[in-house]
């Protein structure tokens, strides 16, 4: 039993890596299509389509899909008019959440936001409610093999930008939301291809909550991230590693 356990497991789990990777794909299709309606369709001149396309391809999007995309984003197919729109409101103990999406509906994305605020403990709030707490910063991930810090932490300098974290195996850089593709276009060009680009909201303070909290907002979060029309969210929630062990263990 212990055997056939396992191996659901791993079914599981590659189900919800497959899952995660088809919302990414749907999410980048449809930044692609907005890029393209807002700039046009050619990546040299379009800036966020380059951009766009080049986070595709960093995560293996078939080529097909993206043309696919761009298409869309060329034709006046109502099903492809997607509007961006911004939710805000709080999570368990207070917890701020920014959620970002793409929609065609603007009804039924908001009342589905709602719903999954309500039901998971959370409400929604006015826009402009929470996102005085957080700034709108860009945000590239580039892989640790790439470049050593010393030399990264240089050309940050020189391109007027030094606020980075590292994780195990890659760099997270932040810059003014402005110099996004532009920086992400340098560093493409000077080490290597990055993991993705694209703009955040980063809390200015944080919230440490337990792990009873933790329980409830990322069930939260997980729903929101799930729907198809959310493009990103945010917060300013903090785990202590102990707690956030013992939720994964």
């Amino acid at each position: 039993m212990a055997g056939h356990s396992k191996f659901k497991n791993i079914m599981h789990r590659k189900g919800a890596q497959d899952k995660k990777r088809a919302k990414e794909f749907s999410r980048l299709g449809r930044e692609i299509s907005v890029a393209v309606k807002v700039g046009g369709d050619d990546p040299e001149s379009n800036i966020r389509l380059r951009s766009a396309i080049t986070s595709a391809k960093a995560l293996n999007m078939p080529k097909d899909n993206i043309e696919r995309a761009i298409k869309k984003g060329q034709g006046n197919d109502p099903d492809s008019n997607y509007e961006e729109v911004r939710y805000e409101g709080y999570g368990p103990e207070g917890v701020a959440i920014i959620v970002e999406a793409l929609t065609n509906n603007k009804n039924r994305t908001a009342a589905e936001i709602r719903s999954t605020f309500s039901k998971y403990g959370g409400n929604l709030g006015e826009t402009g409610s929470v996102s005085f707490g957080f700034e709108r910063l860009g945000n590239i991930s580039l892989n640790k093999s790439l470049i050593n810090e010393e030399d990264l932490l240089e050309f940050l300098v020189e391109n007027d930008t030094d606020d980075y974290e590292v994780s195990d195996n890659e760099y997270i850089i932040f810059c003014d939301q402005n110099k996004l593709h532009q920086l992400n276009d340098k560093i493409n060009q000077s080490f290597g291809q990055t993991n993705y680009s694209n703009l955040i909201w980063k809390s200015k303070n944080t919230i440490n909550i337990d792990k009873e909290t933790a329980d409830k907002l990322f069930k939260l979060l997980e729903i929101l991230e799930d729907n198809d029309d959310v493009q990103g969210v945010s917060s300013n929630f903090e785990v202590d590693e102990a707690v956030m062990s013992s939720l994964t263990s």
